[in-house]
């Protein structure tokens, strides 16, 4: 005798499990735009790759002798694959079955899913669409009683985030420990038009009295991607894929290895002229700092750049992100002159703290391309607390664990404009010849400090003239160069051939393992 009838029995229950919530859910969630959860994984995830496991757990039901009559899956499916050749866990909501919601799920799949990426110290993908572990009102009759609220394997959530990268992709609409789910996370995307997130959905906000509103006025990805709560989105599942991808390329699979040098054909010598007249000469107009950005870091032969952008809808006046200098990943973040003139907002200094300590943790050098006229000031700085979260940010920098490398391109001013160097620490410097530094910006600060000549003055717009120009003669940086101030004043063009023996020369000093503190999501 053998064991054929049984293997044909797991056969006929697998064949159940990949029906999800049944034709007609399935109708429906390709009505709204959507893929279902295997569609997904099979999509995300490199070919025949993907082990499954607990396929098969759900809620059976059998006829009057016992035999199986119908298995509805779980509404989690999680398992083993590869992402471009590495190993991953990637899991998924499953929105078919109850709409991903905790009372048709097997709680010991999602928290396996969790502590499998942990012990095996793996990347993790959450494909989210749905509840992602609340459940509901419901499942008090079916419990027979209430429960005190918990997390389970939250924990494990935690531990991980310090251990291997995690992603997490809004591909539905996440409520409540499933939103927690997904900004718990190294990277987050949303898709723009089929997903939402929020703390609570649309019954339970009118029921505490806030008024009748819709899931996209709560949770739209203009809401999430603008107030930071989520990285990025795009406009359909495959590029919300492709994003998941990009970002764990400049990854190591975790913080026992380095991160993978790629050879991305690109000249470490290359010059490109037009950064010689990148930075305008009049102090007050305002160029395209991602253009320099592109020019300096790899580039293909096609000409795709390898800097990846993260948070570009938020903390819009400082642009980070992860890039390459001739195969060697690394971290970055520029002013953007064009917004509050790359001054430091609350929500900037916010996304330079995730930067850094993403950084840090997976031991990526951070180049820091700096235009910084100082923290922005005014009422409304003030009442959203920018000098403490700007001060963290400080401290942030203080505790890298890696390599520092600072471009001063132009303005270098207050405390902010300290960030040309980690505090404390020796790091590396080259300014341009465009460079302009001081504890307060000339424009401006002068009425402060000649206020009692300027008010004395028979003329002063002529003073002020006459000042300027003394000031400017004094400003150079070819100045503070006789001082030492500055360690070496370069060609723009030649910040690629430099930065690219710079990064080489950090790599090496680079050495695997956890921070001491963490990383903060």
């Amino acid at each position: 005798m053998s064991w054929e009838p049984e293997l044909e029995e797991l056969k006929r229950r697998e064949a159940m499990a990949e029906q999800l919530g049944g034709a007609d859910k399935v109708e429906r969630q390709h009505h709204f735009g959507k893929q279902t959860v295997r569609e997904r994984i099979e999509a995300i995830v490199d070919r025949d790759t993907f082990w499954e496991l607990g396929k098969v757990a759900g809620v059976a039901s059998y006829d009057d002798d016992g035999n199986l009559v119908d298995l509805l899956p779980s509404n989690f499916v999680f398992g083993l694959a590869e992402l471009e050749g590495r190993p991953v866990v990637v899991s998924g909501d499953d929105f078919t079955v109850r709409g991903g919601s905790n009372d048709a799920s097997i709680s010991a799949k999602r928290e396996e899913s969790e502590a499998l990426a942990l012990e095996l110290r793996l990347p993790h993908v959450r494909l989210l669409d749905g509840m992602s572990g609340g459940g509901s009102v419901k499942t008090i009759e079916m419990a027979g009683r209430t429960y005190i609220p918990l997390l389970p394997g939250w924990h494990t959530v935690i531990d991980h985030l310090n251990v291997a990268p995690s992603v997490s992709l809004v591909l539905g609409s996440v409520a409540g420990f499933g939103a927690a789910r997904a900004t718990t996370c190294h990277y987050s995307v949303m898709v723009a038009e089929t997903s939402q997130m929020m703390i609570a959905g649309p019954a339970l906000v009118e029921q505490a009295g806030l008024g009748s509103v819709s899931k996209e006025e709560l949770g739209h990805a203009r809401i999430h991607t603008t107030n930071g709560s989520i990285d990025d989105v795009v406009d359909t599942e495959a590029e919300a894929f492709d994003r998941a991808l990009q970002f764990l390329s400049y990854l190591p699979g975790n913080v026992d290895d380095l991160p993978p040098i790629e050879d991305w054909e690109d000249d470490p010598g290359r010059r490109t002229e037009s950064l010689i007249s990148a930075v305008p000469r009049e102090p007050r107009q305002a160029y395209d700092m991602r253009a320099i950005l592109t020019a300096v870091f790899d580039q293909t032969p096609e000409g795709t750049s390898s800097f990846f952008e993260i948070g570009r809808s938020w903390g819009t006046s400082i642009i980070a992100g992860l890039a390459r200098l001739d195969g060697v990943p690394l971290a970055v973040y520029a002013e953007d002159p064009r917004i509050y003139g790359g001054g430091w907002t609350n929500d900037s200094c916010r996304k330079l703290i995730r930067l850094a300590d993403l950084a840090s943790l997976f031991k990526l050098p951070l180049i820091h391309f700096e235009d910084c006229p100082g923290f922005v000031i005014g009422k409304t700085s003030e009442e959203e607390g920018t000098i403490r979260t700007g001060s963290v940010a400080l401290v942030a920098l203080r505790q890298l664990a890696v390599p520092y490398c600072t471009v001063l391109v132009r303005k270098a001013f207050g405390v902010a404009g300290a960030s040309n160097r980690v505090p404390g620490a020796t790091s590396m410097r080259m300014a341009w010849p465009s460079a302009d530094w001081g504890s307060l910006p000339l424009e401006g600060g002068l009425e402060v400090a000649y206020k009692a000549e300027l008010e004395a003055s028979d003329d002063p717009d002529v003073l002020h003239a006459e000042i300027i120009e003394r000031l400017n003669r004094l400003r150079s940086p070819l100045r503070s160069a006789e001082f030492y101030e500055i360690e070496q004043i370069i060609d723009p063009r030649d910040t690629r051939p430099m930065l690219c023996d710079w990064v080489h020369l950090a790599r090496r000093t680079l050495r695997p393992g956890p921070t001491t503190w963490g990383f903060r999501p």
